[in-house]
């Protein structure tokens, strides 16, 4: 029960902030921007294609629309995500209440999780809120492909658990936000684009890469060693920063 209140207070104190406002804002903006985009670029190509009935088959939703829709979708993630963890504990650090919170009784473990579901429970607000626009397409199509669909998103929430994680425990070893900002978003970018050094998907890069485990989700397709990543990656976050906070009350 420890666990839920905190994450419920947590998840009310990012609406209480206006931080929490302009990251939602803004991501909803940004991922509408480049639906509008990709579904501007998928009507004039279908428009084109009337002259080139030979290239139709090539020209599919899944390819087309959805999948560059849910790749853009994750770069936004990628950029916003620090925002929503750069204050889980530095404000707690800098205000002094960390202290009060370590010596409450709950358990450090309850609080490291408690934080990270109730970021998460708002990143999960955030990722439903763009369900209008894969759901949208049921107006002109009734194929839609549900397999790109859940595949993209089941790909988004990963990606946001590895990144929150991250970003939390970046937030554990600081006490200013905006520094645990910058190192959240330095190590996601690095963890995303690692896989662009990597020489083949068997490269030690290409493995550790946040980005190179979400290709096959993005398809449709789901595989057992990309949910190990993610479970293993958020896993070895979570024990750091439980570590960190532990190291609070040994002094």
């Amino acid at each position: 029960m420890n666990v839920l209140h905190i994450a419920a207070r947590e998840f009310r104190s990012t609406f209480g902030n206006p931080v929490g406002w302009l990251v939602l804002c803004g991501f909803l903006m940004l991922t509408g921007v480049f639906w509008y985009a990709q579904l501007d670029f998928y009507v004039t190509e279908s428009a084109n294609l009337v002259f080139n009935p030979y290239g139709a088959p090539t020209m599919t939703l899944a390819g087309y629309l959805l999948g560059p829709f849910f790749g853009n979708t994750l770069v936004v993630v990628l950029m916003v995500m620090p925002a929503v963890t750069m204050r889980l504990f530095a404000e707690e650090i800098r205000g002094r209440t960390l202290e009060l919170l370590l010596t409450s009784p709950v358990s450090t473990l309850e609080i490291v999780l408690g934080k990270f579901l109730g970021a998460l429970a708002f990143v999960t607000l955030m990722l439903a809120a763009t369900a209008y626009a894969p759901l949208s397409l049921l107006v002109w199509t009734d194929t839609l492909d549900w397999g790109v669909v859940g595949g993209g998103y089941l790909a988004l929430f990963l990606v946001s658990c590895a990144l929150l994680s991250l970003g939390m425990f970046a937030s554990s070893i600081t006490n200013s936000q905006m520094v645990a900002l910058v190192l959240a978003f330095s190590g996601s970018l690095a963890l995303y684009v690692l896989s662009w050094l990597g020489d083949g998907p068997d490269a030690w890069q290409t493995q550790l890469s946040v980005g190179a485990h979400v290709e096959d989700l993005l398809r449709g397709a789901l595989r057992l060693s990309d949910l190990t990543y993610y479970a293993a990656f958020v896993g070895f976050f979570l024990f750091a920063t439980h570590q960190r906070l532990e190291s609070f009350r040994w002094r």
